[in-house]
């Protein structure tokens, strides 16, 4: 056998190697995200409560046009959502676009969510990445081929991103914008600011509407982590593209930017693609 032959037999054993270590550790990390999501829907209960037009009364006038077009008058409280999600992001302006996979958790009575995502570099190399927002605290968790820890993030600038990761991403189940922890104030006919003050931490952002009673952006001060230290900026989402899920009309697209003084960085765009309310998680 020649040692060409010897080579390739090596290589190819190798590729065949790596291949297995990457799944096995790929399955074990969705297996322990798995497992967080179990203890995490733990405790909710759904009290079949129906939200009825009085409920929506307090809040600002465009805030309660705008759930009366998503329709959740008459539904039940939505106090848990499991939705999926495809999407594209960048980790700096002049990087390539990663395609990334994502099934997300929340929920609304005690607020917080589980994000667990697929990102695709190049053909057989992934990276894993769970974020999470659980009794107002944050984590950020990100391993290359499910194996290499290179960011696990904690402490308070991640709590207050977290947070508002929360409210904007709101709209999805906008039945949670009824409850106690938030407070609305209205801007003008087309914009709200919505406080939340949970845990220690409270952030604000302002939605806008159109005139269909959409919500169209949100934008807020948000912490991020910029050249090695954490600052606060300009975090703005436009959405787009309403859909109905199980009777709730929402927006299924959306581009993530910050809005920097070197410019717009715009870093993730997603797209949802099914969503379930109120309904027990399979494991």
């Amino acid at each position: 056998m020649s040692k060409l032959t010897l080579g390739l037999i090596g290589i190819f054993i190798l590729l065949i190697l790596f291949i297995s270590v990457s799944f096995t550790a790929k399955f074990l990390f969705k297996q322990h995200t798995n497992n967080e999501v179990k203890g995490f829907f733990n405790n909710i209960e759904n009290h079949g409560e129906i939200i009825i037009k009085e409920d929506i009364k307090k809040l600002p006038k465009n805030v309660q046009l705008w759930l009366e077009y998503s329709g959740i008058v008459g539904k039940e409280k939505i106090t848990s959502v499991r939705l999926k999600q495809k999407a594209y992001m960048r980790l700096e302006k002049d990087k390539s676009w990663m395609e990334v996979e994502a099934e997300q958790y929340f929920k609304t009575e005690e607020p917080g969510f589980v994000w667990n995502a697929n990102i695709k570099m190049v053909p057989l190399i992934h990276i894993s990445g769970r974020d999470k927002y659980n009794k107002g605290k944050g984590n950020m968790l990100i391993k290359p081929l499910s194996l290499f820890t290179i960011a696990d993030s904690k402490g308070r600038e991640i709590d207050q991103g977290s947070l508002l990761r929360y409210l904007a991403e709101m709209v999805w189940f906008p039945t949670a914008s009824l409850n106690d922890y938030l407070t609305w104030e209205e801007i003008d006919k087309y914009n709200a600011r919505v406080t939340m003050n949970y845990k220690g931490i409270k952030a604000s952002g302002i939605f806008t509407f159109n005139d269909k009673n959409q919500i169209i952006n949100f934008e807020a001060q948000r912490y991020g982590e910029f050249n090695g230290e954490y600052r606060l900026e300009t975090w703005s989402i436009p959405i787009r593209n309403y859909k109905e899920f199980e009777g709730i009309k929402i927006p299924t697209k959306g581009d993530v930017t910050w809005k920097l003084n070197s410019g717009d960085f715009n870093w993730f765009n997603f797209e949802i693609i099914e969503v379930e309310y109120n309904k027990l998680i399979p494991y």
